[in-house]
Protein backbone atom coordinates (compact mmCIF):
# COMPACT_ATOMS: atom_id res chain seq x y z
CA UNK A 1 0.00 0.00 0.00
CA UNK A 2 2.67 2.52 0.97
CA UNK A 3 4.79 1.66 -2.06
CA UNK A 4 1.83 2.41 -4.34
CA UNK A 5 1.35 5.77 -2.58
CA UNK A 6 4.99 6.67 -3.13
CA UNK A 7 4.60 6.32 -6.90
CA UNK A 8 2.44 9.44 -7.30
CA UNK A 9 2.70 13.03 -6.12
CA UNK A 10 -0.76 12.82 -4.55
CA UNK A 11 0.28 9.67 -2.71
CA UNK A 12 3.36 11.38 -1.30
CA UNK A 13 1.21 14.33 -0.26
CA UNK A 14 -1.25 11.97 1.44
CA UNK A 15 1.59 10.43 3.45
CA UNK A 16 2.92 13.85 4.49
CA UNK A 17 -0.63 15.00 5.37
CA UNK A 18 -1.13 11.92 7.55
CA UNK A 19 2.20 12.38 9.31
CA UNK A 20 1.51 16.09 9.79
CA UNK A 21 -1.86 15.27 11.35
CA UNK A 22 -0.30 12.71 13.68
CA UNK A 23 2.44 15.14 14.69
CA UNK A 24 -0.24 17.74 15.47
CA UNK A 25 -1.89 15.30 17.87
CA UNK A 26 1.45 14.44 19.49
CA UNK A 27 2.15 18.16 19.84
CA UNK A 28 -1.08 18.58 21.79
CA UNK A 29 -0.07 15.74 24.10
CA UNK A 30 3.41 17.14 24.69
CA UNK A 31 1.98 20.60 25.36
CA UNK A 32 0.05 19.10 28.25
CA UNK A 33 3.29 17.79 29.75
CA UNK A 34 5.04 21.08 29.07
CA UNK A 35 2.49 23.28 30.81
CA UNK A 36 1.09 20.96 33.49
CA UNK A 37 4.17 18.97 34.49
CA UNK A 38 6.93 21.38 33.35
CA UNK A 39 8.49 18.75 31.08
CA UNK A 40 9.42 20.72 27.97
CA UNK A 41 11.90 18.56 26.05
CA UNK A 42 9.33 16.30 24.35
CA UNK A 43 7.47 19.39 23.18
CA UNK A 44 10.61 20.81 21.59
CA UNK A 45 11.37 17.57 19.76
CA UNK A 46 7.82 16.97 18.54
CA UNK A 47 7.45 20.67 17.73
CA UNK A 48 10.51 20.56 15.50
CA UNK A 49 9.21 17.54 13.56
CA UNK A 50 5.76 19.07 13.32
CA UNK A 51 7.21 22.30 11.94
CA UNK A 52 9.24 20.46 9.31
CA UNK A 53 6.24 18.37 8.26
CA UNK A 54 4.07 21.49 8.12
CA UNK A 55 6.52 23.23 5.78
CA UNK A 56 6.73 20.15 3.55
CA UNK A 57 2.91 19.96 3.54
CA UNK A 58 2.53 23.58 2.42
CA UNK A 59 5.24 23.31 -0.26
CA UNK A 60 3.70 20.13 -1.67
CA UNK A 61 0.24 21.71 -1.61
CA UNK A 62 1.51 24.63 -3.71
CA UNK A 63 3.18 22.26 -6.16
CA UNK A 64 0.07 20.09 -6.49
CA UNK A 65 -2.20 23.11 -6.93
CA UNK A 66 -0.24 24.10 -9.98
CA UNK A 67 0.13 20.57 -11.34
CA UNK A 68 -3.55 19.56 -10.95
CA UNK A 69 -5.06 23.03 -11.43
CA UNK A 70 -6.93 23.02 -8.12
CA UNK A 71 -9.49 25.77 -7.63
CA UNK A 72 -8.68 28.50 -5.14
CA UNK A 73 -11.39 27.30 -2.74
CA UNK A 74 -10.14 23.70 -2.78
CA UNK A 75 -6.57 24.89 -2.29
CA UNK A 76 -7.61 27.17 0.59
CA UNK A 77 -9.47 24.34 2.31
CA UNK A 78 -6.44 22.07 1.97
CA UNK A 79 -4.16 24.74 3.47
CA UNK A 80 -6.57 25.65 6.28
CA UNK A 81 -7.02 21.97 7.14
CA UNK A 82 -3.38 21.82 8.20
CA UNK A 83 -4.15 24.35 10.94
CA UNK A 84 -7.08 22.43 12.44
CA UNK A 85 -6.70 19.25 14.50
CA UNK A 86 -7.87 16.27 12.42
CA UNK A 87 -8.07 18.60 9.38
CA UNK A 88 -5.51 16.71 7.33
CA UNK A 89 -7.42 13.48 7.91
CA UNK A 90 -10.57 15.15 6.60
CA UNK A 91 -8.95 16.43 3.41
CA UNK A 92 -7.41 13.03 2.77
CA UNK A 93 -10.88 11.51 2.93
CA UNK A 94 -12.68 14.30 1.08
CA UNK A 95 -10.18 15.51 -1.55
CA UNK A 96 -7.10 13.32 -1.94
CA UNK A 97 -8.50 9.85 -2.59
CA UNK A 98 -9.19 10.73 -6.22
CA UNK A 99 -7.16 8.73 -8.72
CA UNK A 100 -5.29 11.52 -10.48
CA UNK A 101 -3.46 9.06 -12.73
CA UNK A 102 -6.65 8.68 -14.81
CA UNK A 103 -6.95 12.41 -15.59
Amino acid sequence: MISSLLQSDIGKFRIVAFLEGISYLFLAITMYYKYVHAIGLPNKIVGMFHGILFIIYVVLAFRLRKKYDWSFSKFAIILIASLIPFGTFYIDYKYLRIDYTKL
